[in-house]
């Protein structure tokens, strides 16, 4: 091997490294204009359906294709570092003000904060509404007592409550659901059932540092390593939901407050 081509072969890695790591369909696409060669990159039996299924023989398939791209002409190696070289510089941005620090648990930034990008949901472009309530519980109807309650008490106190079926601001409802902790300054969820939903909810509150309020109508349904929450216990019956509210209105009157 001379000294060009082992040269050449080290260019191809690097940038193999970081298009397995990085590269969207977009970016395949926008390459295969680049150099001439969208047919290539399309027609490829496994490249594009490898990523898209995040399929164990993507790397395989993107290092085969990039080597193809580089052979059939030097000017695609330019070309295509020009492009990785520009996709890096996205990646460098400054870091938001405060205005981003979703926690509510936390009234002053931490020290040591990380950044994090969900492939599930989207980070809305939004704000903490300092007055808003959500609600996670079974949409069932055995839980419309609860919500009553609940929204009784709101109501008293001038909370803005709110649930994922009250709203319809995206096509996928886990999306509205996300947006609506997310700009939530506190969580009431309702373990009653061991219901997965809930659980899934609470686990994506706690992510993004939402006070927590637990309500339940049987102390067992909660996970063992959340027992340390307080959850508030209510019976389903008329009395039940009675007390559920006087103790649901001490607690969001502090938290409101």
């Amino acid at each position: 091997m001379t000294r060009q081509t082992k040269q050449k072969t080290l260019r191809l890695f690097a940038l193999h490294e970081f298009i397995q790591d990085h590269f969207t369909k977009s970016d395949w696409i926008k390459v295969g204009y680049l150099t001439d060669s969208v047919e290539l990159i399309e027609d490829h039996p496994r490249l594009l359906r490898s990523l898209d299924f995040k399929d164990d023989d993507y790397e395989g398939n993107s290092l085969q294709v990039l080597s193809k791209l580089i052979s059939e002409s030097h000017s695609n190696l330019y070309e295509i570092e020009r492009f990785v070289e520009a996709k890096k510089a996205t990646f460098i941005r400054p870091i938001r003000e405060i205005s981003d620090f979703v926690s509510t648990v936390q009234a002053i930034r931490p020290e040591r904060v990380i950044t994090f990008a969900p492939d599930v949901f989207r980070i809305p472009d939004k704000v903490v509404e300092s007055n808003v309530l959500s609600v996670m519980m079974p949409f069932e109807s055995k839980f419309s007592g609860t919500y009553s309650a609940i929204k009784n008490v709101c109501a008293k106190l001038g909370i803005d409550c709110k649930r994922a079926d009250d709203i319809w601001d995206n096509s996928i409802l886990i999306q509205d659901i996300f947006d609506l902790i997310f700009t939530s300054k506190a969580v009431i969820t309702d373990f009653t059932d061991r219901n997965p939903n809930v659980f899934y909810e609470t686990g994506v509150a706690h992510t993004l540092g939402k006070l927590v309020i637990p309500i339940t109508q049987s102390t067992s349904d909660i996970p063992f390593d959340l027992r340390h929450h307080r959850a508030l216990t209510y019976l389903p019956n008329a009395e039940g939901l009675l007390k559920l509210e006087n103790d649901l209105e001490k607690k969001l009157a502090k938290v409101f407050g």
